[in-house]
This record gives C-alpha cells, sequence and structure tokens, in this order.
C-alpha cells in the first residue's frame, strides 16, 4: 500500500476532503494501516470501530469523528489507494503509455493485502442500494481520457474510455477478486485484444 503522506483527496462520510497535513495525516495513516493489518487476520465482518482504535493506537472517539463507521473507513482506504497507485505515463505512444499503466495496476494487484480490500468492498454492497463512483475512481477515468486525447492529437487511433476499462481495467480487478491476480507480465494481451479491436474498426 503507498504511504498515505501520498494521498491526493479522501472521502468522510461521503464527502470529499482536501490533503491532510501533520497530525491528521499521520492519524489517517495509523488507522489505514491497523485496518488492512486486521483484514490480513479477521474476515471484514468481524471488524469494528473499537478494534481499529486499539490497533492503531488513536482514540475510539478520534476514529468516529473522523470516519463514523467501517464502511466509511473502508471507503478512504479504497480511495487512497485508487488515487496514488499506478501513475499514468506520458510515452509518446499509446501502446506505450497503456503497458506501462496496465502493468502498474496489475503489479499493484498483486501486493497482498489489495485483493482483501477489494473483496471487502464486494461485501459492502447491499442489494437495491443506490451506488456511487467514488471521487478516486471518477478523477481516474478523466486521468485516462486525457491519455487517450494525447493519443488521438497525436494522430493515433484510439479506443474509447469504455472499451479501455471494459477489456484491459475490469479483467485485471476480475482476476484479483475471483481467482489469483494478473501477473503484470501479462497485462500486455489485455492491451493487445483493445487495440486490436481499435484496429478492426478501421478495417
Amino acid at each position: 500500500m503507498q504511504e498515505i503522506s501520498r494521498y491526493d483527496s479522501s472521502m468522510e462520510n461521503g464527502r470529499t476532503m482536501q490533503r491532510p497535513g501533520g497530525r491528521s495525516a499521520r492519524v489517517r495513516a495509523a488507522v489505514h494501516q491497523a485496518a488492512l493489518d486486521l483484514l490480513e487476520k479477521h474476515h471484514w465482518e468481524e471488524l469494528s470501530v473499537p478494534m481499529v482504535a486499539e490497533a492503531s493506537g488513536v482514540h475510539q472517539a478520534t476514529v468516529y469523528r473522523r470516519w463514523g463507521t467501517m464502511s466509511a473507513l473502508l471507503n478512504d482506504v479504497v480511495n487512497e489507494w485508487t488515487s496514488t497507485t499506478a501513475s499514468l505515463p506520458d510515452t509518446g505512444s499509446l501502446r506505450d503509455d497503456l503497458l506501462a499503466y496496465a502493468s502498474a495496476v496489475a503489479a499493484s494487484l498483486e501486493e497482498g493485502n489489495v485483493p482483501l480490500i477489494l473483496r471487502a468492498v464486494v461485501l459492502e454492497i447491499h442489494p437495491g442500494e443506490r451506488r456511487q463512483a467514488s471521487p478516486a475512481f471518477v478523477e481516474r477515468q478523466h486521468q485516462l481520457q486525457t491519455m487517450l486525447d494525447r493519443a488521438a492529437e497525436r494522430g493515433e487511433s484510439v479506443p474509447t474510455l469504455d472499451e479501455l476499462l471494459e477489456l484491459v481495467v475490469a479483467p485485471l480487478y476480475f482476476y484479483a477478486l475471483f481467482t489469483e491476480p494478473m501477473p503484470a507480465k501479462q497485462a500486455g494481451r489485455l492491451v493487445d485484444r483493445l487495440l486490436d479491436v481499435v484496429a478492426d474498426r478501421r478495417t
């Protein structure tokens, strides 16, 4: 997991917050790490705010005031990971950009506790509950669209953002959630399949 001092934005009770510093950042880092450590030893349903507070050395009142619930804390952890992993390259070639990005995502998903976080998120989904994309995911969509727009300006044929998400990003998360994470060295085949779709559209 990336250091929380690199955190760009977070969620607290559904609200986007500015990047904290000083003691606030240290508290967030300690609580996040405690939650991650506990996830390696317990099922998500067994975790509680008091458990996280004890493991982190942060007072329960502080944890409740900042996050309120374990669900809000989990969203904060996921947003931190999403916003700090797999920076987007600018190599001058769409294929090289996509390869670097897909490989970085795959490598991050091979980290031991990342699939645990993602599975905990899935367990938090309730039937009929309206769900909204996290600010970190929305920001990542904007970044990926910028990558595609740069390539189009260079005269390259580009996929749509939905095609990129469905053919490259989604399979990486599917493997991490439901089987073994895809090795980073194999992520290139997803990129090649995406670019084949683009090439077929031109013929």
